[in-house]
């Protein structure tokens, strides 16, 4: 059962107690001229569907790391677990992933998903086809789609390599994957309430789904949370990187703030700037960046240990779902 919040907790109660009320002393309007007590109890069961069916209750998790498909981290472990606690929590989900290269795709029985691949997404005048996989976690009854690419992602490890040493292409491979994740639940005809966003790979989904996917049905009321972790990229991107982020609906104003070489401070405040809440996910994280996120004055929720963690979120996504 969801928590709702303490505003809607008190409308429910109210017409409860009026229809508890008048349901107690119904013979004193059994007659066939009560109609408009009749009809009065009919409109607070309404009105009480309406209020419960009013919280956010679609939720898509784009995260960068899921444990079992890779070892566990804090995130992995946040990627495998809040879905699940969510999902148990009365809420749907969908959840993605990158399909790194170090993925056991047989072990963990992968299978590519036809009818939602087969799209060439354009960055830095390059085409690059979209391959969707998915795999269950029977365990949590969930499943998990996977943003895959030759170049990208099937033939590379994750964010650095065998040495340790970062991909220099690490900002167009964020930017294959936020596109690629929007571009899929479009295909899926999927309308999330809220989009949870883990990880600096995904920090460019923000700014694509309040700019060059805002009028999409998919995302046009969709709320967006940003979460910060410790995990950061040492190298900054390629000078260029913010040319690549243009697209139709996004301009250069749109990213003006945004100094080149971007690095990763740069690049958490640009999600900060177009989410609509941020969640301080690890108990270190850069100061400057949220502090950041508390000057913008949206609503942030602390830091909590992994098990109060999931209440806290699943409370913080009606409160930023209630936003304006």
């Amino acid at each position: 059962m969801q928590k709702l919040s303490h505003g809607r907790q008190y409308k429910i109660k109210y017409f409860r107690l009026i229809h508890n009320r008048l349901t107690i002393h119904k013979e004193l309007y059994a007659s066939p001229g009560c109609f408009t007590v009749r009809f009065f109890l009919y409109l607070c069961r309404i009105i009480e569907n309406i209020v419960i069916m009013t919280k956010a209750n679609k939720v898509l998790f784009i995260t960068q790391e899921i444990t079992p498909y890779v070892s566990e981290s804090e995130m992995a472990l946040v990627g495998r677990n809040l879905p699940q606690e969510i999902q148990e929590r009365g809420r749907e989900i969908r959840t993605f992933m990158p399909k790194w290269g170090n993925i056991n795709e047989r072990r963990n029985q992968l299978h590519e998903v036809i009818r939602l691949s087969g799209m060439n997404l354009i960055i830095d005048d390059t085409d690059h086809p979209l391959i969707i996989k998915v795999a269950s976690i029977q365990s949590a009854r969930m499943q998990v789609y996977f943003i895959d690419n030759d170049d990208y992602f099937q033939n590379r490890l994750q964010a650095v390599d065998e040495n340790g040493v970062e991909y220099e292409d690490n900002d167009a491979r964020s930017i294959f994957y936020a596109r690629g994740v929007l571009e899929t639940v479009k295909k899926l005809r999927w309308c999330p309430d809220i989009i949870h966003c883990h990880g600096w790979m995904t920090a460019l989904a923000p700014l694509y789904i309040k700019k060059a996917y805002r009028d999409e049905p998919s995302f046009r009321d969709s709320k967006v949370v940003f979460s910060l972790y410790d995990n950061d990229f040492k190298e900054p991107f390629h000078p260029d990187f913010t040319s690549k982020l243009l697209l139709k609906g996004i301009c250069q104003q749109d990213i003006a703030g945004t100094k080149e070489p971007v690095d990763y401070a740069a690049l958490c405040k640009l999600a900060i700037d177009y989410s609509d809440g941020v969640i301080q996910q690890s108990e270190h994280v850069n100061e400057e960046v949220l502090e950041y996120a508390r000057q913008t004055g949206k609503p942030v929720l602390g830091y909590h240990a992994p098990d109060t963690f999931a209440d806290a979120c699943n409370d913080f996504y009606d409160r930023v779902w209630e936003t304006e």
